[in-house]
């Protein structure tokens, strides 16, 4: 771990992981969403977290730089080793890069306070469900899961339909996870979940594991 993301862990700052495609460009209407939802962050002097990459990531890295006027905050790129879509984007304060998956999701869970999962593929999926298991079973905070967009509505109902319905999970575990229609839904959970976070203070969950990097 570099120095910056090392001292980064070890800061109480209210950080926003955001989650989404490397795939989709500037002109889509989720990349405008993506931007607009994490510029709100800068503005409210929230730290995001992503995979540092292009695509969704980089309008995330982008609206926070542009809403964060002060610099009272950070735009932090977790970016990974990959055959393709793994060049970092220009706008980010704190960077580091990973060889594995796992070790870039331990740092993605021991940073982040909330979780926004945007439209993607295989690793936007893997980002949400590592997220929604380690939740489960207490190694991380009772944080908001927030779905934006309707392609995530089928995924939920398959999850009541089977896993829920036959026993295989508990009610309570979709307790804390959201599905949106956009990002003004998202940054009202948002708040609250800062709410929270800054009313409770050295208490903030307590009856959880702190998760540990090794």
């Amino acid at each position: 771990m570099n120095n910056s993301i090392e001292n980064e862990v070890e800061e109480k700052h209210f950080r926003v992981a955001i989650f989404g495609s490397a795939r989709i460009k500037s002109d889509d209407s989720r990349y405008i969403e993506v931007y607009n939802l994490a510029k709100k962050m800068g503005e409210n002097n929230f730290d995001i977290v992503t995979g540092g990459g292009p695509g969704l990531m980089e309008a995330a890295n982008k609206g926070h730089r542009d809403g964060n006027k002060n610099n009272n905050s950070h735009s932090i790129g977790l970016t990974i080793e990959l055959p393709f879509e793994a060049k970092a984007n220009n706008h980010l304060d704190l960077t580091q890069h990973f060889g594995k998956f796992s070790d870039r999701l331990d740092h993605f869970m021991v940073l982040s306070n909330v979780a926004v999962i945007m439209p993607g593929g295989i690793g936007t999926c893997l980002e949400f469900f590592y997220t929604w298991q380690l939740m489960q079973v207490k190694h991380i905070c009772s944080m908001p899961i927030i779905l934006v967009g309707e392609m995530w509505a089928e995924l939920i109902e398959w999850v009541k339909k089977w896993p829920l319905k036959n026993d295989l999970i508990s009610q309570s575990d979709l307790a804390n996870v959201n599905n949106v229609k956009d990002y003004e839904e998202a940054c009202g959970i948002i708040m609250k979940a800062n709410d929270i976070y800054r009313k409770e203070g050295d208490n903030y969950c307590l009856n959880y594991k702190k998760y540990k990097l090794n």
